[in-house]
């Protein structure tokens, strides 16, 4: 009798490798699937190379006989490229292709881009991620799922494979990135928050390492805090996420609040916040550099 054939794994390729991209490579790649990647950044080209992913010049090619392709890139601006630009990827998408949107975006954003695929017959899931670089790496980062059943049901395999958390936000493009930017939204909250309790403890005169001991296991606790400011009071300035991303971020999210006719006053306050760092050149530093800005801003004078 002969062996059972082995399942094929779809042709997957993904524009933008920089934290998040090269991490889903990597996990893809891990699990046997053909991945090709194209990013602005030649490192991150040769490290998915010398993993087995194959190199392409531009968005075009990379999607040229692909199933799946992937774009993790920053904004909309790139995702507009990326997808409808000169060598953009609907060049080399077939019909009943399907783009897997995983920036932070506008919801109008996610729904144009949806809507013009769909007039090429190709699907467009709307899949905002979360988690950091090691969880795209090994497979348990959120994804927030907003597309049609069917292509839901054609990708899930491949998006467990990805995230651990898979949250199937419903069937509206544009839905995934809603919920996204609400989370990012709060994030921008707790880390400004903490950020500045932190400082604050330390113009009181109290050490910042045994006052965040006791946040972490006291009612002040939050993931986001934790997280940075540890690395903060480690004096580690590796980029994991950039200042400017969050600052991105809680500017469209209350955009979005202000497209519902609402003001999120706390938010308001944060996005001020991380956009007042950036323009004082935090913008291309991790954002746990915030204790420190605002230690430094709050200080006394005189």
């Amino acid at each position: 009798m002969a062996p059972p054939q082995r399942e094929e794994r779809p042709r997957v390729g993904i524009v933008g490798i920089g934290n998040m991209g090269l991490g889903m490579a990597l996990r893809l790649l891990d699990q046997g699937s053909a991945v090709g990647v194209r990013d602005l950044v030649k490192e991150r080209e040769r490290a998915a190379l010398r993993h087995g992913a194959t190199v392409h010049a531009d968005a075009a090619a990379v999607a040229q006989g692909r199933d799946l392709l992937i774009v993790a890139v920053v904004d909309s601006l790139q995702t507009e490229e990326v997808l409808f630009g000169e060598h953009g990827a609907v060049h080399g998408l077939a019909p009943g292709s399907t783009v897997l949107l995983c920036p932070t975006l506008a919801p109008q954003a996610v729904e144009d881009c949806a809507a013009r695929l769909a007039g090429r017959g190709i699907d467009c899931v709307d899949a905002p991620m979360s988690g950091g670089p090691s969880r795209a790496r090994d497979g348990t980062m959120s994804l927030m799922v907003a597309c049609a059943d069917a292509a839901f049901e054609r990708w899930q395999p491949l998006l467990r494979d990805l995230s651990s958390r898979l949250f199937r936000i419903g069937t509206r493009p544009g839905d995934g990135a809603r919920t996204k930017l609400v989370n990012n939204l709060l994030a921008a909250i707790n880390l400004a928050g903490a950020a500045e309790a932190l400082a604050l403890a330390q113009q009181l005169g109290l050490d910042p390492a045994a006052t965040l001991a006791v946040i972490e296991a006291s009612s002040g606790q939050s993931w986001i805090g934790s997280d940075r400011l540890r690395r903060a009071l480690a004096a580690n300035t590796t980029v994991q996420a950039h200042m400017a991303l969050l600052a991105k971020d809680s500017g469209l999210a209350m955009d979005m609040a202000a497209g519902a006719g609402l003001q999120p006053r706390l938010g308001q306050a944060a996005a001020a916040v991380f956009a007042q760092a950036c323009v004082e050149g935090l913008a291309g530093q991790d954002d746990s550099a915030l204790w420190r800005w605002l230690a430094e801003a709050r200080r006394p004078h005189g």
